[in-house]
């Protein structure tokens, strides 16, 4: 009999001990699910700020790498350091232009923006007449213009930028527009420059 009962005890004794440890997994568990998908969370937390600078952004990119193409078509006859900028530019930008894209897919946003078509002016874009402009001018023409439209370009995207900074949640986001307000003064300096030296 006290053989049996002690059998009976270490039996519920185990069967506590086995329930503790399935209860303690079960919460560990929840709790680094619940923890992944915070982080998960606070690493996609954006808001209507962060949408609308990746939507902008997406097509303000794609037209400056446009513009260095077109730039960088022309071959000889364009100024060396004027090509070197627009190499530059496009290595810079063709990235951003992926994760802009991999962002809004991620929350759930559509690429393309009703903010897209707002005023040219407003954001630096360059009118479908200074694009038509730049193809067909060549040798210092042609980088003078490239240079006078994108400072223009640029300072569209610092001006948006700021914004993002200022009024962004997502931290990835609010860092690449931290990136661009800093590389793209920069490079407004640079260009305005070598508009004075042409």
């Amino acid at each position: 009999m006290h053989t049996i009962t002690t059998t009976r005890t270490f039996a519920i004794a185990a069967a506590l001990t086995l329930g503790l440890t399935l209860a303690s997994c079960s919460t560990s568990n929840s709790g680094s699910e619940a923890g992944s998908s915070s982080s998960t969370s606070v690493a996609s937390a954006h808001n209507d700020q962060d949408v609308m600078f990746a939507q902008m952004m997406l097509p303000h990119h794609k037209q400056a790498v446009e513009m260095s193409d077109m730039l960088l078509a022309k071959g000889s006859g364009v100024d060396s350091d004027v090509t070197d900028l627009a190499k530059q530019i496009k290595a810079e930008q063709s990235p951003e232009i992926n994760q802009l894209t991999t962002w809004l897919k991620g929350w759930g946003e559509s690429t393309e923006s009703e903010h897209s078509g707002m005023g040219h002016s407003m954001s630096g874009m360059m009118s479908d007449s200074d694009m038509d402009d730049l193809d067909q001018a060549s040798g210092n023409d042609a980088a003078k213009l490239y240079l006078e439209q994108m400072v223009q370009h640029h300072e569209g995207a610092v001006d948006m930028a700021k914004t993002e900074v200022d009024k962004g949640k997502n931290t990835d986001a609010v860092a690449m527009a931290k990136s661009i307000v800093s590389s793209q003064t920069e490079q407004i300096t640079q260009m305005q420059d070598m508009l004075a030296s042409l």
